[in-house]
């Protein structure tokens, strides 16, 4: 999948300004303020009592009145911004993966995939089992929240059965739904990164195996060495059709075929499944597909606010502002040689992402802010949009798997009874994901 190389306006922007920036700081000052009020109340899933799509209103009202245009230019701005073709797209896709998401699930496919996975668990290797079992169902459901809310239950249930210790067995389900969520092709992050930087989804997919290969190695060694206790597992019933949707959308995915027409047609063989393995009808096909809809509903008015926020901060010179900070920084601690300069890029682009995130908790949300500046670095420094998506991607994992206030900390937190700070400090994938990825964009060469 390609996109175009257009703006998000044909309007002209202004010189850089900090001020266009003060709407941004508005929305993550709402968002991040209610969300610490909520947890010093003791509120359960704090950061998201107040909902980002009305955090962010009274930042793209700001970003209105601070505009320099006539107020009928300005919404047009914002306007355009949201029916950039990136977004659109990107909107699309979110529609089609949550819709394949539900389906699948209704249909039994998350189970039978977690019931093979266990089947081929050793008792002695529970720990890098489950994670392997998280990766596997995250990389095909393209979502760590759906991966943890299905494989969790069943990992809690064997961690009392083997004792083994709740926080270590909650670290490995997380560790691997957001190794699959980050790789995964039909992932939200993936489709906001790709669309950003206009790639192919196949290319990025490629690219992150660079990083996530030997990340992945080393996260199954340590939880190899800290495995404690083992228990028999009852075997369950597995049903091979069931998986067969998932294991279709990833080979067609990694072949290159267009992730329209791959969840289009993985949507159909899930319903497919169902329909001749149960009593699953066509009409409650449809209704899970409308279901799967409403899930991504957040993110699909997010990414659109979003949008028209970036148009019009772009518009006014924030975006110019960000850029020309980041190139200082570049020209500091790089030499004037083109690797270098490459090199220093993706390391810029890598703390914006990963500051953006620790802010917004949200890993989407922060690929959609800060990609145009990634694009526009990604450009001037020649760093390929395979390798931009790849580490606006990665460097937004890591920062979801280490923030407590993250919704994947949140829900496993819950499901295991410990503290969302003990479910990220086992975390283990994302931190040895981080110096993983770190040097490799130091020491890899450019081509």
């Amino acid at each position: 999948m390609t996109t175009t190389n257009q703006s998000p306006t044909t309007v002209a922007k202004s010189p850089a300004s900090f001020v266009a920036l003060l709407p941004l700081f508005v929305f993550l000052g709402l968002f991040i303020g209610a969300g610490l009020y909520f947890q010093s109340q003791g509120v359960d899933y704090a950061f998201y009592q107040l909902p980002s799509v009305i955090a962010i209103l009274p930042a793209i009202v700001l970003a209105v009145l601070l505009s320099k245009q006539q107020i009928n230019q300005a919404i047009e701005t914002f306007i355009e911004g949201i029916g950039h073709s990136n977004i659109i797209a990107m909107c699309l896709i979110y529609l089609l993966a949550g819709a394949f998401a539900a389906v699948a699930k209704a249909t039994g496919g998350v189970d039978a995939t977690v019931a093979l996975g266990i089947s081929f668990i050793p008792s002695n290797l529970l720990l890098p089992g489950f994670f392997v079992i998280a990766a596997f169902i995250a990389t095909s459901m393209g979502t760590s929240m759906g991966t943890i809310a299905a494989v969790a239950p069943v990992a809690l249930g064997v961690a009392d059965q083997a004792q083994i210790d709740y926080a270590l067995m909650a670290g490995a389900v997380m560790s691997g739904a957001l190794f699959g969520d980050n790789l995964s092709i039909i992932s939200d992050t993936t489709i906001a990164a790709t669309r950003t930087q206009g790639c192919d989804m196949k290319d990025k997919f490629r690219e992150n195996l660079v990083f996530s290969i030997p990340a992945s190695i080393i996260t199954l060694v340590l939880f190899a060495l800290a495995g404690q206790g083992q228990a028999d597992i009852v075997a369950q019933d597995i049903d091979l059709l069931k998986v067969v949707p998932y294991l279709t959308i990833l080979v067609l995915a990694v072949a290159g075929l267009n992730v329209f027409v791959v969840l289009s047609l993985g949507i159909v063989l899930a319903g497919a499944t169902g329909v001749f393995t149960s009593e699953y009808t066509v009409i409650q096909m449809g209704n899970d597909i409308y279901t799967g809809f409403t899930n991504m509903q957040e993110i699909f008015i997010l990414s659109m606010l979003v949008g028209g926020l970036a148009a019009l901060m772009q518009q006014q010179g924030g975006l110019t502002f960000v850029s020309q900070l980041i190139e200082k920084l570049i020209r500091r601690f790089s030499k004037a040689n083109g690797e270098a300069s490459s090199r220093a890029a993706e390391l810029g682009m890598a703390t914006i992402v990963a500051a953006t995130n620790t802010c917004v908790a949200n890993n989407t949300v922060s690929i959609v802010v800060t990609g145009d500046i990634a694009k526009e670095l990604a450009e001037k420094h020649g760093v390929t949009p395979k390798r931009a998506a790849s580490i606006l991607d990665i460097f937004a994992c890591i920062i979801q798997g280490l923030i407590p206030h993250g919704a994947q900390a949140l829900l496993i937190a819950s499901v295991f009874t410990i503290s969302p700070l003990t479910a990220i400090s086992n975390a283990w994938y994302c931190m040895v994901l981080a110096v993983t990825a770190v040097a490799i964009v130091i020491l890899r060469k450019r081509t």
